[in-house]
């Protein structure tokens, strides 16, 4: 990772940690980068939060000033900038979203000409122009200044090629979305609507201030009251970028990452779809789904925590799906990042085509209780591999045996080490987790 540019792009509180001044520089170093040898064309999507609009007009200004055209999608998703980049000859995208994060943050995730995340690289350099470290730009003048473009039409071209996915018409299905007051709500109910579906929509009327603020795939409690309360047969809950969906069943039981891998991949291997057998989790993935893959002969490879190691994967391999818990699925037939309204669009599908219901889809899966907790610690990999704490780490392992697992990491963005058991019971995660953590303090490795 670099200075500013982390695993999902720049992010941080606005004018706090991401300044104006940054926006405007990375699109002073992007129209320059990509307009060496003609005009660039670069596209920019944004979310609901209130500082998206000031980093918009920062980045346009920049990249017009470096002599690049801007088309602005305006309020939309992470995925349709992927798509609408990839499939449109742009050369790159620029989504301004913090993702998850509360409204105050923001970020600026930058997507190169194939849809996928830019070079780490080009993000060295933006990073040395931001720090004075590279010679200064040219300014554009006279004919070559760019012109910032109203492109709403590359977002609704995204609608339609969503609407073209589906299999089959949902009507009669009682459909509920939590929009998470984010980019979904420009898009998903115009998809569930034109596909026939009874659509009822909470958390639709954005402020700049109430994304992800009690709501969404982060929130999914929400959504679950909402779904026995209306009586509907499904629901999904986005996050503030729509990069992520989490389900709820016809119960109001929770659908996460693990599960929708589950039933997609068992799926599409009985359609003769998903290469290899297998689907690309990480090692966060419960392990019910991998003794459930077990019993149906659905292989899986795991790779370290981020969508980014997943699609890496997927792409070596020639996988067709993978994913994390946290509820970014990849479809690689139909994306280069994970989409959380494809992500419904593709659970719809198996519940039409299999005549089931979600809840019915998933009873095979036994989720094996599950607790993380985060110590924060002076140095993670002395903590990590302190020989007392390995000691404690491999006893635990011994003593679940087959019907529990460990999981000790370091942090990629805290000083922070994360100790993770699964176990039978929520009695035995507890001791499991706390009697490594005692060792960890007891070995004087803990900071307040």
């Amino acid at each position: 990772m670099g200075k500013y540019f982390g695993t999902d792009g720049f992010r941080g509180e606005a004018n706090e940690v991401l300044t104006v001044e940054h926006a405007f520089k990375v699109g002073r170093y992007l129209g320059w980068y990509f307009g060496q040898e003609r005009k660039a064309r670069v596209v920019i999507g944004k979310d609901t939060r209130r500082s998206s609009y000031m980093f918009e007009y920062a980045l346009a200004a920049g990249l017009t000033a470096s002599g690049a055209d801007a088309y602005l999608l305006h309020v939309t998703t992470t995925p349709s900038v992927s798509y609408v980049t990839r499939t449109e000859d742009f050369d790159c995208g620029i989504m301004i979203s913090a993702s998850h994060n509360p409204y105050y943050d923001n970020g600026i995730k930058v997507i190169n000409g194939k849809g996928h995340k830019i070079e780490a690289e080009v993000e060295e350099k933006i990073e040395a122009y931001i720090d004075g470290e590279s010679s200064e730009l040219p300014l554009a003048k006279k004919e070559d200044i760019g012109r910032t473009v109203d492109y709403a039409a590359g977002r609704n071209r995204y609608i339609g090629h969503l609407i073209s996915l589906a299999t089959r018409s949902f009507k009669d299905m009682k459909i509920g979305l939590d929009c998470s007051n984010g980019s979904a709500f420009a898009i998903a109910k115009s998809v569930y609507d034109a596909l026939g579906a009874k659509t009822y929509v909470i958390n639709n009327e954005p402020d700049g201030t109430n994304i992800n603020t009690n709501c969404g795939s982060t929130h999914i409690e929400v959504l679950q009251a909402f779904v026995k309360e209306k009586g509907l047969d499904v629901g999904f809950a986005y996050d503030g970028d729509a990069d992520r969906c989490i389900a709820v069943d016809e119960n109001g039981n929770i659908v996460d990452g693990d599960l929708i891998l589950y039933v997609c991949g068992k799926y599409l291997k009985e359609q003769g779809r998903l290469n290899g057998d297998t689907i690309v989790t990480t090692i966060m993935s419960n392990l019910g789904l991998y003794k459930a893959c077990d019993k149906v002969g659905l292989k899986y490879e795991k790779t370290a925590v981020g969508d980014k190691y997943v699609y890496e994967n997927m792409v070596r391999n020639n996988f067709s799906l993978g994913g994390e818990q946290s509820g970014h699925v990849i479809f690689s037939k139909h994306a280069t990042t994970g989409d959380g309204i494809l992500t419904s669009l593709m659970l719809m599908e198996v519940i039409m085509e299999k005549k089931q219901t979600l809840g019915k889809l998933t009873e095979e899966v036994k989720i094996y209780p599950q607790l993380l907790k985060n110590v924060r610690v002076a140095n993670k990999q002395t903590a990590r591999e302190n020989p007392e704490v390995s000691k404690a780490v491999e006893a635990v392992a011994e003593a679940l045996g087959d019907d529990g697992r460990i999981l000790v990491r370091e942090s990629g963005t805290e000083p922070v080490i994360r100790v993770m058991v699964e176990a039978a019971t929520d009695e035995l995660c507890a001791k499991y987790v706390d009697q490594v953590i005692s060792v960890i303090k007891a070995e004087g490795l803990v900071v307040s």
